[in-house]
């Protein structure tokens, strides 16, 4: 791996206002869809529309979902209005059982339990369901206490068991270097004075405090913020201070791809991943809101991917074309049998520290 190449140049996030204007809920344009069907849509303007119809339609929206071979929004519905609205702003609705509500009261009862390390779970709008991963570590009082608190909730909520234990992917090696433990490289970043740095997962900045290029060289950054858990994630700021470290992510393949907005993203849409320890993996977003319970503490808000990862891809970015989507926390599985895999918010982070992606 050549040092610092999984690095992310960037622009704020003006597109969010060109994407609002084009995906509003007024009447139908005169465009080359017949009425009613839905249009074809790139996936950050679909996420645009799905929070416009979300803030609009208040409780009659329960999720929405990209359906990327299609290239169209799907918006779960609970009433014929607001599947009216959905159609009429150029969306798919499908009526589903479960309000909003009901899936968020499940997911305020699990996150109210004392915290069972193996266990996470996220509102999949594709099933109309809140969903329960439970690695194999979870047995007998602390599975049981689990079950008979899923059980209170009915078929709202949905267990599935994995194979691979679910932890965070720190590991010694190579990619971005502590004196111990080694993550990769998020994106970089430029502060309100000009300063240059780079965010990564939280869980590396609060056991390294300085990191360099490879094992033994000089350091080039300096922990100056770190949160975990709760959340995951970190901001380092680099030794050299103005000094631009302009670059994209590295696609390990003598190619980078170069970044130029954070955003976040939609259930079922496409997206890749890069790490220092397994280079690059794609695969789809499955859920938004997850609530992860590591050994270490319970880290809400991720976003959970169908992405491989391995020990050492902490910190590493994940991102689909120029939109910057996340940081990677952690998982279970590995790529050679697959897993799942969860990500801080790339823009949460960057409001936490005061940032912008450069």
């Amino acid at each position: 791996m050549k040092p610092f190449r999984i690095r992310v140049r960037a622009v704020l996030t003006a597109v969010a206002v060109t994407a609002l204007a084009a995906v509003s809920l007024s009447p139908q344009s005169a465009d080359a869809r017949a009425a009613g069907e839905p249009r074809a849509l790139p996936a950050p303007l679909a996420g645009e529309l799905a929070r416009t119809l979300v803030a609009r339609l208040d409780g009659a929206v329960a999720g929405a979902y990209y359906d990327s071979g299609a290239r169209r929004l799907v918006v779960d519905v609970t009433d014929r209005k607001a599947a009216d609205a959905v159609r009429r702003a150029g969306a798919e609705p499908k009526e589903v059982t479960y309000s909003q509500a009901q899936l968020d009261t499940a997911h305020v009862t699990l996150d109210a339990m004392p915290a069972i390390p193996g266990t996470a779970w996220v509102a999949d709008p594709r099933i109309n369901r809140v969903v329960v991963s439970v690695d194999p570590t979870v047995t007998g009082d602390k599975l049981a206490r689990l079950n008979r608190t899923v059980k209170s909730l009915g078929d709202a909520v949905l267990v599935r068991r994995t194979s691979a234990k679910l932890t965070r992917y720190i590991a010694g090696g190579d990619g971005v270097f502590g004196a111990k433990y080694r993550c990769s490289l998020g994106f970089n970043v430029v502060d309100g004075s000009g300063g240059h740095g780079f965010v990564t997962a939280g869980h590396c900045g609060k056991v390294e405090l300085q990191w360099a290029p490879s094992a033994g060289a000089p350091w080039i950054g300096k922990t100056a913020g770190s949160e975990f858990p709760g959340v995951d994630h970190a901001y380092v700021q680099y030794a050299d201070g103005t000094v631009d470290h302009p670059g994209a992510v590295d696609l390990y393949d003598g190619s980078t791809q170069p970044i130029a907005q954070a955003a976040d993203p939609m259930v079922d849409q496409a997206v890749t991943r890069s790490g220092s320890t397994t280079h690059v993996h794609s695969g789809k977003v499955t859920g938004l809101d997850a609530t992860v319970n590591y050994p270490e503490g319970t880290v809400r808000g991720l976003i959970q991917t169908t992405v491989c990862a391995e020990g050492g891809d902490s910190g590493g970015p994940l991102f689909q074309g120029d939109t910057g989507y996340g940081i990677l926390s952690g998982g279970s599985g590995n790529c050679m049998t697959g897993g799942t895999s969860y990500y801080e918010p790339l823009t949460r982070a960057l409001q936490t520290y005061g940032v912008r992606l450069g």
